[in-house]
């Protein structure tokens, strides 16, 4: 199956509401061409519904769809081209591999001996011809994930959109069958949307992504990019673990200096606030220091008591409770290493550089 002309996805100022309730609010968004690009966000965010809006599913909303320069808003779904996989892959039980696949083609009167190239194209790039005469019943849940999505390409959308189609599958399966989402979307060329409320799952497969809530877009941008700098603390949250603390900063003449309630205090340099706000730091920028161990130029050191201990694998992640505050720390695993007993002081070290500074 050949590349096909990769197409934008414009939305404007776009509104939707489910009798009174409010779903979608003010949406303006720009997917570019060949994008692989997530709608990430808990449930009850609008990110599902966002998406069925954009394949024509539901009621009609305020504002303008648009693929590259065609508006698209008030045209039924069959009429978009645009092919969506749903969380329940939605696969015809009597019907065999090969028939399920072929179903959107038999429905658009293709000529026979073209169906049957085409499915046979689509189920040798999803990696399942040898099961085109199993029934979905026979195969396993990564099989039927795939049948979907061949059932999809077969039709040639000119965008393709993934709602939750992980959501059904064990933990090792949901690594692999993303990664081949991946390639599939890179070998077609395709624009696409995948939907998700895992974290993970939006870092590791997306070009870019747009963080809802409560029906309003918080920020876009790529992964790495909103995990180092959110635009605010539900952003902040939603995209990690965080350390947040809340205080108020004091302008002096080397910087600002941010103190809490409970007596935690860090010398920002360079950093020009006053009143009121946040800092926020990921568990893994502190460190758990020897005493007496030399201090680098943008380094904080902290006293604390080891409260809390969870072993994760590859790290472990300890409260330690330190200047009134309870801190998350992630300490990298090594097999043998003894870990920090609950009740034990330590030493921390903060790395200033990594705090990010947040207002009100």
């Amino acid at each position: 199956m050949s590349k096909t002309p990769s197409v934008a996805i414009r939305i404007q100022d776009l509104h939707l509401s489910f009798g009174d309730t409010r779903v979608l609010q003010g949406i303006d968004l720009e997917i570019r061409p060949g994008e692989l690009f997530a709608f990430l966000g808990p449930s009850g965010s609008g990110k599902s519904t966002l998406l069925r809006a954009i394949a024509g599913f539901g009621p009609r909303p305020q504002g303008r769809i648009l693929l590259d320069d065609e508006e698209i808003t008030s045209q039924p779904p069959w009429t978009r081209n645009v092919g969506m996989v749903f969380q329940s892959y939605a696969l015809w039980p009597h019907m065999t591999v090969f028939r399920n696949v072929a179903f959107g083609l038999e429905e658009r009167r293709v000529a026979k001996g073209e169906i049957r190239q085409r499915v046979e194209r689509a189920l040798d790039l999803v990696g399942l011809l040898e099961l085109a005469d199993r029934r979905p019943s026979q195969l396993s849940g990564g099989q039927q994930q795939r049948i979907a999505l061949a059932r999809t390409i077969v039709v040639e959308p000119r965008v393709l959109l993934l709602d939750e189609p992980l959501s059904n599958l064990d933990a090792n399966l949901r690594i692999q069958m993303r990664r081949e989402i991946l390639d599939l979307q890179r070998a077609l060329g395709l624009t696409t949307i995948f939907v998700t409320h895992d974290q993970e799952e939006a870092n590791t497969i997306s070009d870019r992504m747009a963080v809802l809530d409560q029906g309003v877009i918080q920020q876009v941008g790529t992964p790495m990019e909103l995990y180092d700098d959110p635009a605010n603390l539900f952003v902040a949250g939603f995209l990690g673990t965080a350390n947040v603390l809340s205080g108020r900063f004091q302008q002096t003449a080397e910087g600002s200096r941010f103190g809490t309630p409970g007596g935690f205090e860090v010398l920002l340099e360079g950093v020009e606030r006053s009143g009121s706000g946040h800092i926020l730091f990921r568990p893994q920028n502190i460190r758990i220091v020897q005493r007496g161990e030399a201090l680098p130029e943008e380094g904080v050191r902290m006293e604390g008591r080891v409260r809390h201990r969870e072993f994760l694998g590859s790290l472990v992640r300890y409260e330690v409770e330190s200047g009134g505050e309870k801190l998350l720390v992630d300490d990298n695993h090594q097999r043998g290493d003894p870990p920090y007993e609950p009740g034990t002081a330590v030493v921390l070290q903060l790395n200033r550089s990594q705090i990010i500074v947040m207002a009100e």
